[in-house]
């Protein structure tokens, strides 16, 4: 592996105009692809094979008047002081917005409070049922105007008028706090490696992957069905790694160069080790991501298979196109001044005794206090994973002063809690049934169960087939009864259905909610046998041990318990709320455990890779095992600390987005990286490497003749090249 990528460095700098055609020609094509070929994207969550999911496909094609696939609002109406739905001004203020509403674009369906008789009993809330023929990402923002314009008309007519639904939420956006983000990244690299012109490179070569990244995934929505969600994650992983990886290449190829004196020689042998490094770090992201799609969750799967297709991309920029710019820079990366001080080779030898080897010293000296420290505190804080709930986004999370917000509000104070999280029971009658004798009976039956307020007919198909009726609980979409009434609805549907020959379905959101939970629980333990058991045969080629791989792993499992701790602190339990933007409390998103294991077991692999490797190299080239433990920390600690703040950084910036699970996997990630990088990488692992010693990279020799020797450490670009044969004469 060494050798390989050694030539394909000298390579690139060698032909660093042809390299950086190549790459200039594809970013032109990606884009053009991308402006010309693109599709929608969208925000459609489907979960097949579950019951709720069924439900929704069997309305879209035996009732498609339901709309079930489509976006959906809900105007909420409250009544002045004195006033009730029955005033003839109400009234008519209602019917006004209801007119307006019929004609707005992409309505297909608008159900007003008096036919639906959705009324609150003191007559003072009612609510108007707005459906659309597309989805919510499908709709414009002249869409959302004109809804917004029908309950302005209310307004103004005198009456409180509140819009919620999934036909508000738009797509995703970056703002300026994830560019102060990239700032402090700028500002990290500048001081790491002390010239304006070396720190620039990370930051040109991870834009030039991303932006062929994000083309790729934009091309890729003409044929696939990509959430809107995947674009900020891709974004968000392509920038972090992408600045890391060209860190770890730029910070090897300037010792190098001061070393050997050679441009091509420093840039392939940079390469060749960290370039190592970074393929291995890289393909540990890349199948935790992929891994994903064992899940069985559509947007899972969308989401981590475009990740892992910016991370590749960032890896072959680090290989190939850094080490061509590396070549038009030349001495001048070595030559950088920071504030008329020369900055340091943070990986030579020689000179003052850096920072990153005094930590290490101690650490190694102080081993068995520092490990029980380390643990402790991360245990301490994974306690608030004991309380970890699970559940879908709601308008009731949403910002107080949005007006999604306050329509959750107006309809628990008028028609109780459960109005938010209403289900929907799907019946299927068989032919000669009477369908309105039936549909009232499963109402009435359904009204008799605990914790039900409220159930009647909603609807019937033209061919009087499929029913619906509509269960509204007493308690909120996300309260554990509400989930206890589903499972009593589907336990117990042959006694519910009884008398009627109907076969029941149950759906909606909290349904929904039940069923990801269900599918995840399921898949959890294949997702991590796949992305653990693949892992760590890579792990064990790249370090040709097994206690390395084995306490990678487990540091890992530290890491994410910890994690999952401080996420629930602050999005569940509101600590810190007011400092990273958290105004509403309540359930974690369902899939943020699998999708955070996934994506921060390949990035704390990442620190795994860079650290170890560069303890292993030392080891492999005669140093003992405890002293390579603290050289390896010497060479690699400055550029790993670097590296941990950029991509905290990165991920930082992404805590303050208006989208929750944005929002939360920023803050997820940016604690993981930082607990990962800081405590268990930097301190639990020199402290474990150097009471293990030698025996860290004991490998039984039957395997090691297996395992192919990878060379990650470039020690064979030690060896001298064999002489050419002396040419043979005949005489």
């Amino acid at each position: 592996m060494a050798t390989f990528l050694y030539r394909l460095g000298r390579f690139s700098y060698r032909r660093r105009w042809l390299v950086l055609g190549v790459w200039v020609l594809l970013l032109a094509l990606a884009g053009a692809g991308a402006a010309t070929l693109s599709g929608t994207m969208s925000n459609d969550f489907k979960i097949p094979g579950t019951e709720a999911q069924r439900a929704i496909d069997q309305l879209s094609e035996r009732f498609p008047e339901a709309h079930a696939g489509g976006a959906s609002a809900r105007v909420v109406f409250a009544m002045p002081e004195g006033k009730t739905v029955a005033d003839p001004a109400v009234q008519a203020a209602i019917g006004q917005v209801v007119a307006q509403l019929q004609h707005a674009p992409q309505v297909a369906r608008v159900v007003d409070p008096y036919t639906a008789k959705s009324i609150s009993m003191d007559g003072r809330y009612a609510f108007a049922q707005v459906s659309y023929a597309v989805q919510g990402m499908a709709l414009t923002d002249g869409d959302r105007e004109a809804l917004m314009d029908a309950a302005q008309t209310g307004r103004d007519a005198g009456l409180t008028v509140e819009v919620g639904g999934d036909a508000l939420r738009a797509n995703p956006e970056t703002g300026i706090v994830e560019v102060i983000g990239l700032a402090i990244a700028a500002l990290v690299l500048i001081i790491t490696l002390g010239s304006l012109v070396a720190a620039g490179l990370p930051l040109l070569t991870a834009f030039a992957g991303v932006a062929v990244g994000m083309a790729g995934i934009l091309i890729a929505t003409r044929v696939a069905d990509i959430n809107s969600n995947s674009l900020i994650l891709a974004l968000m992983l392509g920038l972090a790694v992408g600045i890391d990886y060209a860190l770890f290449i730029v910070s090897r190829f300037r010792h190098e160069l001061l070393v050997r004196k050679d441009g091509a020689e420093a840039a392939g042998r940079a390469v060749g080790t960290a370039g190592s490094a970074v393929v291995f770090a890289g393909l540990t992201v890349i199948i935790a991501l992929a891994a994903l799609s064992v899940v069985g969750i559509p947007l899972l799967r969308g989401m981590g298979l475009t990740a892992a297709g910016v991370v590749a991309i960032a890896v072959l920029v680090a290989i190939t196109l850094l080490p061509a710019l590396l070549g038009f820079t030349g001495e001048r990366l070595v030559k950088g001044r920071l504030f008329g001080h020369a900055t340091p080779d943070p990986e030579a030898d020689g000179g003052p005794v850096p920072m990153g080897e005094r930590w290490a010293r101690f650490v190694v000296r102080f081993r068995i206090p520092v490990l029980i420290l380390a643990i402790a505190a991360l245990a301490v804080i994974a306690i608030p994973a004991k309380d970890l709930r699970l559940g879908l986004p709601d308008d009731g999370m949403q910002p107080s002063t949005t007006t999604q917000r306050k329509a959750y509000d107006l309809l628990s104070n008028g028609f109780g809690p459960g109005f938010n999280g209403s289900l929907v029971i799907v019946a299927e009658l068989p032919a000669g049934t009477d369908p309105q004798a039936a549909t009232m009976t499963l109402a009435g039956k359904l009204m008799t169960l605990p914790n039900v307020a409220y159930a009647a007919p909603q609807g019937l198909s033209p061919d009087a087939r499929t029913a619906l009726v509509a269960v509204i609980p007493k308690t909120g979409p996300n309260d554990p009864a509400t989930a206890e009434l589903v499972h009593r609805i589907r336990d117990h549907r042959a006694e519910i259905a009884a008398g009627t020959g109907a076969t029941l379905a149950v759906t909606g959101v909290t349904a929904l909610a039940i069923d990801v939970s269900t599918r995840l629980d399921d898949a959890l333990v294949p997702y991590l046998a796949v992305v653990v058991g693949l892992a760590f045969l890579l792990l064990l080629l790249v370090f040709r041990s097994l206690l390395v791989p084995l306490k990678a792993t487990l540091g890992f499992l530290l890491s994410v318990a910890a994690t999952f701790g401080a996420v629930v602190a602050v999005f569940q339990w509101g600590w810190l709320g007011d400092v990273f933007g958290v105004e509403v409390t309540g359930p974690i998103m369902s899939m943020l455990p699998v999708l955070l294991i996934g994506i921060l077991f390949g990035l704390a692999m990442d620190y795994q890779v860079f650290l170890v490797t560069r303890m292993r190299e030392d080891f492999v080239h005669g140093a003992p095992a405890r002293e390579a433990v603290v050289t390896g920390f010497r060479h690699g600690a400055r550029v790993v600390t670097a590296a941990a703040i950029i991509m905290i950084s990165v991920f930082g910036g992404f805590v303050f987005s208006g989208e929750t699970l944005i929002q939360s996997i920023g803050f997820a990630l940016a604690f993981g990286v930082l607990v990962d990088a800081f405590v268990v990488r930097m301190t639990i692992v020199p402290a474990v490497m150097s009471l293990l010693g030698k025996a860290a990279w004991w490998l039984p020799r039957w395997l090691g003749r297996i395992l192919p020797d990878m060379d990650v450490e470039g020690q064979r670009l030690n060896k001298p090249e064999p002489a050419p044969a002396e040419p043979v004469t005949v005489a």
